[in-house]
């Protein structure tokens, strides 16, 4: 593996996940020599287990696909700017409503299959303990990264922080109750993408106090337990107060109970994890309770009473770096240019916004390999949207954010009383309009 002894030329990424894999393309499509460092099947991280690339961990849903929904805008800008995973995640996917969701097995053997047939990117499956000396190296080694890796990154930084993640159960399509499910999505007509799984006030409250009374897997002595925001494990949201869940997860909005013609209490959506319809997500039921009491608590549910798991929840620990102190716009550390930072580990949540990061760092590193300077996307697109909130946050009290509107600049001249879908949808079509320079700037050659 590469030391800081070793001097690698070209581009160096560590890490193949979104991120690496998404910035390792790039950079190789504009004809840069690339060797993307990979720790599995030799390493696996405690919350990974397939041996390809790109692996998604928490959810196999990319989420909105609509541009009136900011990480659908962030899609359609990297879409035109020839992402390799929405590339990919299009080709895999399963229904989902109108969010983009994938048979993650699949999606993760075609970005795999994609980098390895890559001439220009040589794949060494080995781990990384310490930062390479090379041309220019991109970690993207994400919320995960090796413990050894880590610890180096934090000498060099003298701090990384970290918050923790969970990740939800998926049961088998055929152990579900389907005489209580009913197949619908939120607001839309027709059948629908999810399966619905309706309670009534009683069978809602009971769920509540069965979650907040069951034992939780403990977390070491000496770490804080620090959960993202839009990512709480459901038995801490629970906590919060009894209505959180109805509110949140599990709000019956814009659903109706096909046998009664109701709105029910609450609901537990469950998505499509595989094109064959096998497996199905628990939206929103990230956890971390022990695994005995996922089944107890949630075979609990109405037509979950003979669930069986394929996946149970788990939490695990993410690393970032204080991005607002630390990076560079380009995303290369202040204290050492040329070593960029993608992904989460840059202090972004998200599949989206990882692979966003790993795809503007690649371009970056290719144009800075061949000598040219590269303007950044203008803060009013989604991309250059996320950037501008790495560089202006508060580093007192930074946080991974997902894209949402609010990070973009304002819209001067909107009507006051605009309906927000509306808005969206105008700073949405400027965001497009605003990156087709940057876009025809970075274009990478025809195949």
């Amino acid at each position: 593996m590469p030391t800081r002894s070793h001097h690698v030329s070209g581009l160096v990424v560590v890490g193949a996940g979104l991120a690496g894999c998404e910035a390792a393309w790039q950079a190789a499509r504009r004809g840069m020599s690339v060797s993307l460092y990979e720790m599995k099947p030799e390493r696996f991280s405690p919350a990974h287990h397939l041996p390809d690339f790109a692996e998604l961990v928490c959810s196999n849903s990319l989420r909105s696909n609509s541009r009136a929904n900011a990480v659908g805008l962030l899609k359609e800008e990297m879409r035109r700017l020839g992402s390799l995973v929405i590339a990919a995640a299009d080709e895999c996917a399963v229904p989902a409503g109108k969010a983009l969701a994938v048979d993650r097995v699949a999606f993760a053997r075609r970005v795999t299959e994609a980098i390895e047939s890559e001439p220009l990117i040589e794949v060494r499956r080995e781990t990384v303990e310490r930062i390479p000396r090379a041309d220019a190296v991109i970690l993207a080694t994400g919320p995960l990264t090796a413990p050894e890796l880590a610890r180096e990154l934090r000498a060099l930084l003298g701090e990384y922080l970290y918050f923790y993640d969970a990740i939800s159960p998926i049961v088998y399509a055929d152990s579900i109750d389907h005489d209580v499910a009913f197949r619908a999505s939120r607001y839309d007509p027709g059948e629908g993408d999810y399966l619905n799984l309706p309670l009534t006030e009683g069978e809602y409250r009971a769920f509540v106090d069965a979650l907040v009374s069951a034992e939780t897997v403990p977390l070491h002595r000496f770490e804080a337990t620090l959960y993202f925001e839009g990512c709480l494990p459901i038995e801490e949201m629970a906590r919060r107060g009894r209505d959180t869940l109805a509110y949140g997860p599990m709000k019956p909005v814009g659903l109706l109970d096909p046998r009664s013609g109701n709105r029910p209490a609450a609901v537990v959506q469950l998505r499509q994890e595989d094109k064959q319809g096998v497996l199905y997500n628990l939206v929103g039921f990230q956890t971390k309770l022990r695994i005995g009491e996922q089944k107890r608590v949630l075979r609990g549910l109405p037509g979950l009473s003979k669930a069986v798991f394929a996946r149970f929840g788990s939490v695990h620990r993410n690393t970032y770096i204080n991005a607002p102190k630390r990076l560079l716009p380009t995303l290369e550390l202040r204290a050492r240019p040329g070593l960029y930072i993608a992904g989460q580990l840059a202090g972004v949540e998200g599949y989206v916004e990882s692979a966003a990061l790993g795809l503007l760092a690649g371009v970056d590193a290719a144009f800075k390999l061949r000598g040219e300077r590269l303007p950044l996307p203008a803060d009013t697109t989604a991309h250059g949207a996320l950037l501008r909130y790495l560089m202006s946050a508060d580093p007192r009290n930074f946080q991974p954010m997902n894209i949402n509107f609010g990070l973009f600049p304002a819209f001067s001249g909107l009507p006051r009383r605009l309906p927000k879908r509306a808005k969206n949808e105008r700073l949405a079509a400027r965001a497009l309009e605003a990156l087709a320079p940057y876009a025809e700037r970075v274009s990478a050659p025809p195949e």
